[in-house]
């Protein structure tokens, strides 16, 4: 207890002094056995067992000292850099653990000062924003309010025909198709061939043109009618869906990514700065550990667009296994058979799910077991699973380190994200708790100077031994 009284430097001096002093002792006892061992052997013999004897000895005192250094010095730092980038990009309160820290000085007593200035900082400017955003939500809601009252679905696309923004009577319509998804090609919801033939029609002397264009999935037929915009690039899809029918209390979101206008959708994957990418966060639910003959029960999914949530743009599916569910998997995941009787088959599911999931990046906790699932489903409807994956086991081991723990429960304890008790183990909450994560994981990431995908790729394949130890 006596060197956490010294200075840092005087403690560091004292390190290599001793490592030196045991060093010169290991060397000293290999020469005298060495010595002694002449007298029976030879002085050859005896010399070359002092070498190897200092050798090993040296080594022993090296691996030592290595073995101190990394426990009370290394590691310390590491978490405490990883603590405050935490709460400098990612908003958590966090604290350092003075105990661990003890042999480094005033090191943690400084950054605990300092993190402890930045929260009274960050909570005053929290306290303005949280204002201005109430009042910023309420006009949005307002307005989604008022949008409700026109009887025609608004959506606005961008120049690469991506969707920046559609409102609730439009989440409705869209519905019909695919789940409303922000940022997702247009395509994906009406005829290419058909709305591109439309888009070419606008002009700056002709700014509207109305076209009947037929839906990608089912036999169904939308009037549209296209709006080039004057103050922005990019057009407006108005649907007359007067005939659609809508609970006239039903919520009526306004989701809206006006980033999108400007992002460059075509450029390579590797090459997409984090924030600017689409990320599909899902979990599973199975009735067992094994992905070569267990079922998948229950498919979550929530969709992360520049770095946030996007509210409503999720996926909440009960599967009916086709077999009974054992007890102790419903002891964990709360799902029985009764639940999942009038359940849609592992394999309508699956492919809604690949629906939902395209063009993005696909995120899970320990992605190959979920992937495994969905890769035997999708021999045998023939769907290719080649989207990009992340794993946040992966990205928690390059941000806290590869010792640490990176179970869910742990990463989220570490980003402050709590998860409510009654949705841990459901496919849903997981995935509401893995996109929250991801999304305070990003940040962090960045200023760690891995800004693109393929950097961020190329550095957690480092850490794939921890996929592999927990499967």
């Amino acid at each position: 207890m006596m060197l956490t009284t010294f200075s840092l430097r005087l403690r560091i001096f004292l390190l290599f002094l001793g490592l030196t002093a045991v060093t010169w002792g290991a060397v000293s006892l290999s020469l005298y056995v060495g010595f002694l061992r002449t007298e029976v052997t030879g002085v050859g013999s005896g010399f070359l067992f002092a070498g190897i004897l200092a050798n090993f000895g040296t080594l022993a005192v090296f691996a030592l000292f290595w073995l101190l250094f990394d426990e009370n010095v290394a590691k310390p730092i590491e978490r405490i850099a990883a603590a405050m980038r935490t709460r400098a990009h990612a908003g958590v309160e966090v604290s350092v653990d003075h105990h661990e820290a003890r042999y480094l000085g005033d090191l943690a007593p400084a950054v605990s000062a300092v993190t402890g200035e930045l929260s009274k900082v960050s909570d005053g400017a929290e306290d303005i924003v949280a204002e201005e955003t109430a009042r910023l939500n309420a006009e949005r809601a307002h307005l989604a309010l008022l949008l409700t009252e026109i009887p025609v679905a608004i959506v606005l696309v961008s120049p690469t025909h991506q969707i920046m923004l559609y409102d609730g009577q439009a989440a409705d319509v869209l519905g019909q198709v695919h789940v409303p998804r922000l940022s997702a090609s247009i395509f994906d919801y009406f005829s290419e061939d058909e709305l591109r033939k439309a888009c070419e029609q606008l002009t700056d002397k002709r700014r509207e043109v109305e076209a009947d264009v037929h839906g990608t999935r089912g036999n169904l037929t939308f009037k549209l009618r296209l709006k080039k915009l004057s103050q922005a690039s990019g057009y407006m899809i108005l649907i007359d869906n007067t005939s659609a029918r809508i609970a006239p209390d039903a919520a009526r979101p306004l989701i809206y990514d006006f980033d999108l206008e400007v992002q460059d959708s075509e450029r390579a994957f590797e090459n997409r700065p984090l924030q600017e990418m689409s990320f599909t966060v899902f979990d599973t639910e199975t009735t067992g550990l094994m992905p070569n003959k267990d079922e998948i029960v229950q498919i979550g999914a929530v969709r992360v667009v520049n770095g946030r949530i996007v509210p409503g743009e999720e996926v909440d599916q009960l599967v009916n296994p086709g077999r009974p569910i054992p007890l102790a998997s419903s002891k964990v995941h709360g799902i029985t058979d009764e639940m999942v009787t009038d359940a849609p088959e592992a394999l309508d599911a699956v492919e809604d799910f690949h629906g939902f999931a395209r063009d993005s990046v696909i995120v899970a906790h320990n992605a190959p077991f979920d992937m495994a699932f969905l890769h035997r489903y999708g021999k045998v409807l023939g769907l290719d699973w080649d989207h990009p994956i992340l794993d946040t086991v992966l990205l928690s081991a390059v941000v806290f380190g590869a010792n640490e723990e990176h179970t869910l429960d742990a990463v989220c304890l570490r980003l402050g994200i709590k998860i409510r008790p009654e949705v841990r183990h459901t496919a849903l909450g997981d995935a509401e708790a893995t996109a929250e994560a991801l999304c305070k994981l990003l940040p962090i990431l960045a200023s760690r100077g891995y800004k693109t995908f393929g950097e961020v790729i190329q550095e957690t394949r480092k850490h794939g031994r921890l996929l592999k130890d927990m499967n």
